[in-house]
C-alpha cells in the first residue's frame, strides 16, 4: 500500500490563497470559487505521490532541491516534503518574476 501524507498549509499560503480569491471574487465571485476549488483539490492530492512535483526551477539554479510544486496555471503551489507531511508554504502567481520572493519566503517560513 502506498504511504499516505498529511497535508499542512503555511499561515503565509492559506493567505496567498485568500488575497488570490478576494482578487478574483470583485469580478466574479462564481469563478473565485472555481478557483479555491481547483488550487484546494491539487494540494490536497499530494497526501499521495508528492514527489511528483517538479523541483521549483529557481530554487534548484540555487542548488536549493527541498522545494517542490504543481503548476494550476497562471498559479504555482510550492510545497515541501518532510517526513509523512507535506507543508503547503506558498501559492503564487506564475505570471511575475518570482525567484526572490521564493527565496526569501522559503527561507524564512520554515514549519
Amino acid at each position: 500500500m502506498n504511504q499516505t501524507y498529511e497535508i499542512i498549509w503555511a499561515v503565509v499560503a492559506e493567505n496567498d490563497l485568500k488575497e488570490i480569491i478576494e482578487y478574483i471574487a470583485t469580478d466574479s465571485p462564481a469563478n473565485a470559487l472555481k478557483v479555491l476549488k481547483r488550487i484546494k483539490q491539487k494540494a490536497s492530492s499530494l497526501y499521495t505521490l508528492p514527489e511528483r512535483g517538479r523541483i521549483v526551477p529557481e530554487l534548484q539554479d540555487q542548488g536549493i532541491l527541498l522545494y517542490r510544486e504543481l503548476i494550476i496555471p497562471p498559479w504555482r503551489i510550492i510545497y515541501r516534503i518532510s517526513e509523512i507531511k507535506v507543508y503547503v508554504l506558498s501559492v503564487l502567481d506564475a505570471r511575475q518574476n518570482v525567484e526572490d520572493m521564493l527565496l526569501k519566503r522559503l527561507i524564512l517560513t520554515e514549519p
